[in-house]
């Protein structure tokens, strides 16, 4: 007989969909290479309802109606948190909107699955970003695997990076481009468009949020930042110790300023053992760093044996998100 892993999906947004559908195509062949068949029990939306069935629900279809009507089908009510506390799963997925300056609900979602010996794998980043510490001590106390590789490049292993293929190498630094928005206005601004005309626009194609301040501002780039400086470097910080500086008061002339000068300006991240900071830089053109454009996304690691790494993302989609998730699932199984 093989092994069942029942999963519960907080949110059914684009990434948990963008999850579902990977997880159908690689369903035969995960039951093929480990012998473990994936149970869906439940889903919550947090505006359209929910579905449960502790005998397994139908994913493939489920996430067909919801693609064509943007809702679930003949849903139930049910909350976030009576899934989490009395639902029927091994392991919950947390993939609910974030809150980027508290990380709730999301992290209590989180607290009551590893308080009942539960897995999580989490795509929101803000549990990461304010209470990372708090939720590893408790899901190593009560021996459950905690996963959130999604939670800041999307798919691209940077956790799994360091964790797995990094052994015994201590981190000294982290630096990058995280907030790909940032790259867009700048962009648009060295075109010569207005600033309000490129939020508008920005926010109409959907690459810019309704509330672009989270972007704008460094509040989404300083939250990654924590997180990895978290996890990395186990620096136990909030986004509120990070030294946050936005690209809103950066002009036309600013980027010209800097083109005669041959460099360009980026959001930059840094973060080490002495200090923490999100704030537009002057970056020589030869930099690689200059040329993370568009939609494309960079980490850098610092370390002690391996001198520093760079990780480029270079224009994902969404199933490079959804791939994060199911990447973190597959753990899971390999290490159950």
């Amino acid at each position: 007989m093989s092994k069942k892993l029942k999963i519960a999906i907080l949110g059914f947004g684009n990434a948990a969909r963008a999850f579902a559908k990977i997880l159908e195509k690689e369903r035969f062949n995960i039951l093929l290479n480990y012998d473990t068949a994936i149970v869906t029990t439940g889903i919550v939306t947090g505006s359209h309802g929910a579905l449960y069935n502790p005998l397994g629900l139908h994913l493939d279809s489920i996430t067909e109606h919801y693609d064509k009507t943007g809702s679930l089908n003949r849903p139930i009510q049910m909350t976030s948190m009576e899934l989490c506390e009395k639902g029927d799963y091994d392991i919950l997925i947390e993939a609910t909107p974030l809150n980027i300056k508290t990380g709730q609900p999301a992290t209590d979602h989180i607290r009551a699955a590893l308080k009942r010996g539960k897995h999580v794998i989490t795509a929101n980043k803000g549990p990461i970003a304010w209470y990372f510490k708090e939720l590893n001590e408790l899901a190593k106390a009560n021996n459950c695997k905690f996963f959130y590789e999604t939670t800041v490049m999307d798919g691209t292993p940077v956790f799994n990076l360091v964790n797995d293929t990094l052994k015994m190498c201590t981190v000294t630094a982290v630096d990058g481009i995280l907030n790909t928005t940032t790259n867009y206005i700048l962009e648009e601004l060295e075109q010569g468009k207005e600033y309000s005309d490129i939020i508008t626009e920005g926010t109409k194609i959907g690459f810019i949020e309704a509330d672009p301040a989270m972007d704008v501002e460094g509040y989404d780039a300083a939250a990654k930042l924590t997180a990895l400086l978290n996890v990395l470097m186990d620096a136990g910080i909030t986004p509120n110790d990070i030294d946050r500086t936005g690209i809103e008061n950066i002009t036309y002339d600013d980027i010209v300023k800097a083109k005669e000068d041959n460099k360009v300006i980026k959001l930059i991240c840094h973060g080490d053992k002495n200090s923490a900071f999100v704030k537009p830089t002057l970056v020589d053109k030869s930099d690689l760093t200059a040329n993370i454009d568009g939609t494309s996304s960079m980490v850098q690691i610092t370390t002690d044996y391996m001198g520093k790494l760079s990780i480029i993302e270079h224009n994902p989609d969404l199933v490079q998100t959804g791939y994060g998730i199911f990447s973190d699932l597959v753990r899971v199984i390999e290490k159950n």
